[in-house]
């Protein structure tokens, strides 16, 4: 199945998301027209792109812009793996536990309608629980990163919060104290008292009395109180962060578990966690869309957040404390001057395959030369590095407008000549 197997989805001649805006416009999110409306328009060059050029051949490359959304899933890829390297180098290199927080099942309703009250004290919550045991239990304050997803393996909503704890904590004086255990059976009555509580809190009285039932039969059908899993993990420290890194930030379904699509149905696999078993579903394409964009978060929602030690105003100063404990202490637990960056996508295809992005016809290097981007509507000139890739860029303009679109290989090839006469020029002008 190819890569853009869900834009064929929501956007072939079927026009299938056009066809369910215009059905049930009056009850979708504006931030879900918004995002959508941005996946549409990734890898489109009408959007801006940037010239690359074969030092060789001279053989041009048109790299459009990616609209970085939370809906892509071409452009979500790639921003897991950046933030799960990112993150294995900027933690603590202690021993996590990856903790799990969820509901009732006939509590989920509850929170697809009334979302924008209860996610983020939902995972505020779950947080509290595991900080407030540490610091009464150890006297400490751990590390924690917090995620939460509102899917699950069949892109039901179900809402639950993952949650990456260090095995260990800073004390007052930055004397870093380990430890190795986490009650999560006694955190469940906890918690459930926790999240019913919450949504009593939070819904009006009207909200609550349509709702009482379920909060009552919760209560009644878990004896233990909701499920809290807090697995012990094994291996290299890195490894650890890594994984659970790239599994806290996943998007809510893999391009390759769509297995078919035929134009009315689609099919996708999905591990069933009663059995675990690997099972496929067959689906309408319009229940496939309404299942899939519930997940989009509403904007500005945060939906990866840091507590304890790794809050964002207090981490540095955590930093600092914990490295002047551990010159004394000869555990070196963090580095707290590493710098990190963010990666380009040269970088990244060079550490994947040993060497930069080549050209396929020579295997010559491509060298950035300028790029265009959409301004107002139009597309503009943003960068070039020379008067001919200007002229190049123009003309580049013209072919992705529809302006000269019956001449676009020929302006290609006229540019392509336009480097190849300065080069030679370059290389025969003698030194002055």
């Amino acid at each position: 199945m190819e890569t853009n197997v869900l834009k064929r989805i929501f956007f072939d001649e079927h026009r299938h998301w056009d066809r369910f805006v215009a059905k049930h416009k009056d009850k979708l999110r504006p931030n879900v027209l918004k995002e959508v409306e941005k996946f549409r328009g990734c890898g489109n060059p009408r959007n801006g792109f940037k010239l690359l050029v074969c030092e060789g051949c001279h053989d041009l490359r048109l790299v459009p812009y990616r609209c970085k959304g939370r809906f892509c899933t071409t452009c979500s890829c790639g921003e897991t793996e950046e933030w799960s390297r990112l993150l294995e180098q900027d933690v603590f290199q202690v021993n996590h536990r990856h903790v799990v927080f969820t509901i009732d099942e006939g509590l989920r309703d509850v929170f697809l309608l009334h979302r924008a009250k209860l996610l983020k004290e939902f995972m505020d919550e779950a947080v509290r629980l595991v900080k407030e045991y540490f610091e009464k239990k150890h006297k400490v304050t751990p590390g924690i990163i917090a995620g939460i997803h509102t899917f699950g393996s069949r892109l039901n909503f179900n809402p639950h919060v993952h949650m990456l704890v260090t095995m260990g904590g800073m004390k007052k004086t930055g004397e870093w104290k380990t430890y190795d255990f986490i009650p999560f059976e006694m955190l469940r009555k906890q918690w459930q008292t926790v999240v019913l509580k919450l949504i009593r809190r939070k819904l009006t009285m009207q909200e609550k009395k349509q709702v009482q039932s379920r909060l009552q039969k919760a209560y009644s059908e878990n004896g233990e109180g909701f499920y809290v899993y807090a697995p012990k993990q094994r291996g290299n420290v890195k490894q650890q962060l890594g994984y659970i890194g790239r599994y806290i930030k996943r998007p809510a379904i893999a391009v390759s578990r769509i297995e078919a699509y035929d134009g009315e149905y689609v099919t996708f696999r999905y591990r069933d966690k009663t059995d675990g078993e690997e099972k496929t579903e067959r689906i309408a394409v319009e229940e496939f869309i309404a299942r899939l964009i519930r997940h989009i978060p509403d904007e500005n929602f945060k939906t990866i957040r840091y507590y304890g030690v790794y809050s964002r105003r207090i981490k540095g100063l955590c930093k600092k404390l914990v490295s002047v404990w551990q010159k004394d202490a000869r555990k070196w637990i963090v580095k707290a001057k590493r710098m990190l960056k963010r990666r380009t996508w040269g970088e990244r295809i060079k550490e994947q395959t040993g060497q930069p992005p080549c050209c396929p016809k020579c295997e010559g290097y491509y060298e950035y030369k300028g790029e265009v981007c959409l301004e107002e509507g139009i597309l503009q000139i943003k960068y070039a590095k020379c008067s001919v890739t200007k002229a190049c860029l123009e003309r580049m303009i013209e072919v992705v407008t529809g302006v000269k679109e019956t001449k676009g290989s020929q302006e290609k090839e006229k540019a392509k000549e336009r480097f190849e006469k300065r080069r030679e020029r370059d290389i025969h002008m003698p030194a002055v």
